[in-house]
């Protein structure tokens, strides 16, 4: 009988804490800028990534991160993340169109998840910001908000 995924809160926690730190690093102007852009040099093309932020509140911020590649079989990459700026942590609410992840799955599942689906996209979020903030390269300044 297989053993039934249980999620590991703590390194969940920690895993959006350490996310929130990288983009709070990559667009620390969030509060006051709209869109960052940058280019990651790959072999001899550059993949451009766009951090857009889609929503600003009180307490949250939701940004999307988009990444596009110049090689035609390359798939854009679209990841959704919500800040919550008095926990200080970052949280994937929307990956590739996909939405609502719960913290297990039982398996087989409807949308054919992975158990641990939601701790998975958190993780390929710190290992693409990790990328981010190794190799990327700016390509414009940013672009402030309009304030009224």
């Amino acid at each position: 009988m297989a053993r039934r995924y249980v999620i590991d809160l703590g390194a969940h926690l920690s895993e959006c804490d350490g996310n929130y730190l990288r983009l709070a690093r990559l667009m620390p102007d969030h509060e006051v800028s709209d869109r960052r852009r940058f280019r990651i040099p790959l072999g001899g093309a550059a993949t451009e990534v766009a951090v857009q932020v889609e929503h600003r509140g009180r307490y949250t911020t939701v940004l999307t991160l988009c990444q596009r590649s110049p090689l035609p079989a390359a798939n854009e990459t679209r990841i959704k993340v919500r800040l919550y700026h008095d926990a200080r942590c970052a949280e994937v609410i929307e990956f590739q169109g996909q939405r609502h992840f719960e913290p297990t799955y039982g398996y087989p599942n409807a949308k054919m998840r992975q158990p641990d689906e939601k701790a998975q996209v958190n993780r390929f979020l710190r290992e693409f910001l990790n990328s981010c903030l190794a190799h990327g390269v700016a390509c414009e300044e940013t672009e402030l908000a309009v304030s009224d």
